[in-house]
């Protein structure tokens, strides 16, 4: 029990979990995740509109806006009864945990009232405009631009590893919209229709041979005057804002799905012999022992103040997970090296081997992730 947790919210949702993930919902559990995202798309879709029609989705959201005004506590055992029940990953995580909350920070009356509930409710998905090919992670060099013209904002630029945008309806771009601007100055945060014309998507294939990360490209793609999110220029504070919500809750969720990956590589280490290797062994007991550590971290980030660990989780996580993936390759010994079957399918540790190697670029990279350690959290200097 995580403390705080409000007496038999748990068991609450375990048993709704238990019961909805029987008939229709049945075939769903496990499906999706890491390298998977292509798994029964529409039927997690439909998974993610029952979810929303029976009040567990947007669990911290307040009461009038369709939300649980759930704890933190009540959020995170959630998430743990999520993943133990295998139920399948999320399609609308993005809205729901991402721009969600910076609506609900941001946003004029207006703009919730128009974008919570469909998001709320799984009739809209979202996809984030963050990354570029000559900024990456550094979200100050970012160089797609947008303009005021005709009561509409007219964006042109290219985003890059912008996961679920072929799936999506709505992104929000951080763009710039002060001709002449540097840096973190001039920028504004945007949300823009994917479905419209000027907005072109080609999908990214991965070494797991999926394609959840995507190139979006706008060329002259348009959005309503008030679909800015904060004011005009004040872009910066709003994506940090974004960045903040998303090292939320369900970190202990994804830790559960870790714990069973791990579980998968042990077994597989008794199985081949690999847990008699001394050195192999080693790095089992190691990952075991990294992994409660990273349990014990997101405790800590229960409370409204979060402090230097709520910075150091992305760095930690993503870098234990792309360890994780090495250990599950080397486990398999030389069988790890051939695919499976004769359709040449990769079996689950290889693909978490293959996916992990991206853990450490995608929501901001790791080099990115020291630089703001480094600045913002122990002061150091540039």
């Amino acid at each position: 029990m995580i403390p705080g947790e409000t007496p038999g919210f748990r068991e609450q949702a375990r048993a709704w979990l238990e019961e909805a993930l029987r008939g229709e919902f049945a075939a769903a559990r496990g499906l999706g995740g890491p390298g998977r995202e292509h798994e029964g798309h529409d039927l997690r879709l439909a998974w993610e509109r029952h979810l929303g029609a029976h009040g567990w989705t947007c669990l911290g959201w307040p009461g009038r806006y369709g939300g649980r005004a759930a704890s933190l506590a009540d959020q995170m055992a959630f998430h743990e009864e999520y993943a133990r029940a295998d139920a399948p990953a999320r399609v609308g995580h993005i809205g729901e945990t991402l721009v969600g909350p910076t609506v609900l920070e941001f946003g004029s009356e207006e703009q919730k009232e128009r974008f919570l509930p469909p998001i709320r409710r799984g009739e809209e998905l979202w996809c984030q405009g963050y990354s570029e090919p000559d900024a990456g992670s550094d979200l100050a060099a970012v160089r797609t631009s947008a303009r005021l013209e005709g009561g509409e904002w007219v964006v042109t630029g290219q985003k890059v590893w912008t996961s679920l945008a072929h799936v999506a309806d709505w992104c929000f771009v951080l763009c710039r919209t002060e001709p002449g601007s540097r840096r973190h100055h001039g920028l504004s945060y945007l949300l823009v229709p994917m479905r419209g014309p000027g907005v072109t998507v080609r999908p990214i294939t991965q070494l797991t041979g999926t394609s959840e990360f995507n190139e979006v490209f706008f060329d002259g793609a348009r959005t309503a005057a008030g679909n800015v999110l904060g004011a005009p220029g004040d872009g910066w504070r709003v994506a940090m804002a974004t960045l903040r919500h998303e090292r939320g809750a369900s970190t202990l969720g994804q830790q559960l799905g870790f714990r069973r990956e791990l579980a998968a590589v042990i077994e597989t280490a008794r199985r081949t012999g690999a847990a008699d290797d001394p050195v192999l062994r080693d790095r089992l007991v190691r990952a075991w022992l990294e992994l409660e550590v990273m349990r014990l971290n997101a405790l800590r980030m229960l409370g409204p103040d979060q402090g230097p660990e709520a910075s150091i989780a992305k760095l930690y996580w993503s870098e234990w997970h792309r360890r994780l993936g090495e250990l599950a390759q080397a486990v398999q010994g030389k069988a790890g090296l051939v695919k499976a079957g004769l359709v040449g399918e990769l079996n689950e540790l290889q693909r978490l081997y293959l996916f992990s190697r991206a853990d450490t670029i995608y929501a901001g990279s790791s080099e990115i992730q020291r630089n703001i350690i480094a600045e913002r959290t122990l002061g150091l200097p540039r």
